[in-house]
């Protein structure tokens, strides 16, 4: 149990300090290379494993509904406590719910449980996504157009893949393939992007960041018990659910609170020690999963 939980989180960890490492020496252009990520490399993931007919993307409609209630559930759930505390919603309330489903989540549940969860995890990856960018962002300026989301990549990739799918549109396997391999550039620098990207951020608001760190999984969690029976997720599926919900938060947060100038500094925390805490919490899940969730 120990050597599966360590050869699932290894990887992971291993290659966001070689990220940290780098950064620390160098100064890479991560906003770059994230842009580059999100506007080639994950939409081709994306495309590819909705596109594939071998995937019935019917059968993750549950998922797909779970991981959307444990993004809503967790900001409904933690509003009165953000209140008590008298934090700032806008400020507290989107790293809880929006988590890092795609820098630490995709390459989590594929080391995990092999191949055969890259649809499970990608589709979580997604709804977390368009909730992200959709509700998320009307949470910080309740101005923005929802139009905005047609126009982004990931968003055209999605619909472009499940109309193939759903479509019955046969595609070249040699097709496919040169999808497959560009996507597959997408895991690894997402973490090693994950690990620069820590570098920028301090501690100065570590006991909201602490606070949070306890929180974020713990609220997803808290969901996810009774979704599991209620959806009657089994196998696979479960253990994706699971996983997703004790992810930490996504450092996509600290970037979009960057732009509309919402606390960056205490989102920054959140997001930092949020993904520190995840060396604990994260090895705890794996182990409840790998001993109960069969696969």
């Amino acid at each position: 149990m120990i050597a599966k939980i360590l050869s699932t989180l290894l990887p992971v960890f291993l290659i966001a300090g070689c990220g940290a490492l780098y950064g620390r020496f160098r100064t890479p252009d991560v906003r770059g290379l994230n842009t580059l990520n999100m506007e080639l490399f994950v939409p081709m993931l994306v495309f590819a494993v909705l596109a594939d007919r071998q995937a019935p993307l019917e059968e993750y409609a549950t998922l797909a509904l779970g991981a959307a209630v444990v993004v809503l559930g967790s900001g409904l759930l933690l509003w009165p406590l953000t209140r008590w505390l008298r934090f700032d919603p806008k400020t507290f309330l989107p790293p809880m719910m929006f988590n890092n489903s795609g820098n630490m989540g995709i390459p989590l549940l594929v080391l995990a449980f092999g191949e055969a969860a890259l649809p499970a995890a990608v589709v979580v990856f997604i709804i977390e996504m368009l909730l992200h960018f959709s509700v998320g962002l009307y949470m910080l300026s309740p101005h923005t157009p929802l139009w905005r989301l047609l126009r982004m990549p990931i968003v055209l990739a999605s619909l472009a893949g499940l109309g193939v799918n759903l479509g019955g549109v046969p595609l070249p396997g040699w097709l496919l393939e040169a999808l497959n391999m560009l996507g597959g550039v997408c895991i690894p620098l997402m973490l090693f992007a994950l690990g620069v990207r820590m570098l920028d951020i301090d501690f100065s608001a570590w006991r909201t960041g602490v606070l949070g760190a306890v929180l974020c999984p713990l609220s997803g969690l808290i969901l996810a018990a009774p979704l599991v029976w209620w959806l009657e997720l089994t196998g696979l599926q479960a253990a994706t659910l699971w996983v997703f919900a004790a992810l930490p938060p996504a450092v996509l947060n600290y970037l979009v609170a960057e732009q509309y100038r919402q606390e960056p500094h205490k989102v920054a925390s959140l997001v930092l020690i949020g993904n520190l805490g995840s060396l604990v919490v994260m090895p705890m899940v794996l182990a409840v999963v790998f001993a109960h969730v069969g696969t």
